[in-house]
């Protein structure tokens, strides 16, 4: 499991990943931390080791606009709804 180099954003804190199980865990601002599985394994990579890609882009991309399962692990930001 690898946890991301700081970045300034609006959206997260940071993410921890799991290129192996393919999954990742985000840590929002507001404090909630949400946990997705099947998160394609290139795209963690490519977070991995691309420090300038934005935390917002990699997780519009990447998690809310593909069909995954996300686990709540805290409390869930206002904007995020589970389909």
């Amino acid at each position: 499991m690898f946890k991301t180099s700081y970045r300034s954003s609006t959206c997260a804190t940071f993410i921890w990943g799991d290129i192996l199980r393919g999954m990742c865990q985000v840590t929002f601002k507001n404090g909630s931390t949400v946990e997705y599985h099947n998160v394609s394994r290139r795209a963690l990579l490519n977070l991995m080791v691309n420090p300038n890609l934005s935390y917002g882009f990699w997780i519009n991309d990447n998690l809310l606009s593909i069909d995954n399962n996300a686990v709540a692990v805290g409390t869930l930001p206002e904007y995020y709804s589970i389909a």
